[in-house]
């Protein structure tokens, strides 16, 4: 295990080589992130090297539900295991685990417009995988210090859904985003990624590929079963 003082390092470079990135860092006690007392908490997610990890694995292949979830539970605890943290996940509740307040005391994730997450190199590509909590504190990098979206000319994620279930003041209307992917105009976010997420110009940075927008659009919206 690395030395305390370059822990942080050891974790960023261990969750790489893994296939994730880190989404963020806090220390828990300054921060006042809920659900923890002391030391460190550092957030993992989906970047670039992600996909490649994902499909090349087990869990990918085997067909049984949930493989995402399950991928990350083995890679994100076995992390734990190495580094000497707690794993904490976004899944398998109730209850959760507070994943929002954690990600948006780590500054470096923000309320968009649309009231989704935003972060500072994946924009509304968020995928937070897991986070591994440290009893001794961490040497931290600082963190952003604003939300992308001040500086965002037009704010494009307002008018991007075709359907207007997602966007504005008015609340998400989950029951007409389920309409809308049912529908053959729907398939463009079926296959691509949630319109909304994709007009963001900080989306860009997590290159994600069609294919796996498109398994996570599937999580969200399964395929009817047939009669």
């Amino acid at each position: 295990m690395a030395e305390p003082a370059h822990l942080y390092e050891a974790v960023r470079d261990a969750a790489g080589a893994a296939g994730l990135i880190v989404m963020g860092a806090l220390d828990v006690d300054a921060s006042g992130a809920k659900g923890l007392s002391g030391g460190s908490l550092v957030l993992l997610g989906a970047g670039r090297g992600f996909w490649p990890a994902f499909t090349a694995a087990p869990e990918a292949r085997h067909g049984a539900p949930d493989p995402v979830d399950r991928w990350s539970r083995r890679v994100v605890g076995g992390l734990a295991a190495t580094l000497g943290a707690t794993a904490h996940f976004p899944f398998g509740g109730p209850p959760y685990a507070p994943f929002i307040d954690w990600a948006l005391k780590s500054g470096r994730a923000f309320s968009s417009p649309t009231g989704m997450l935003v972060h500072d190199t994946v924009g509304l590509m968020i995928s937070y995988r897991g986070a591994l909590h440290f009893v001794e504190p961490l040497a931290l990098p600082r963190a952003t210090a604003s939300s992308p979206c001040d500086s965002c000319a037009g704010k494009p994620c307002l008018t991007a859904c075709p359907v207007g279930a997602l966007g504005g003041a008015a609340p998400y209307d989950v029951p007409r985003c389920h309409e809308y992917l049912d529908s053959p105009a729907g398939q463009s976010c079926m296959l691509q990624g949630c319109a909304v997420r994709r007009a963001c110009p900080v989306s860009r940075g997590a290159e994600r590929s069609p294919a796996q927008s498109a398994l996570h659009m599937r999580s969200f919206h399964p395929p009817c079963p047939r009669p």
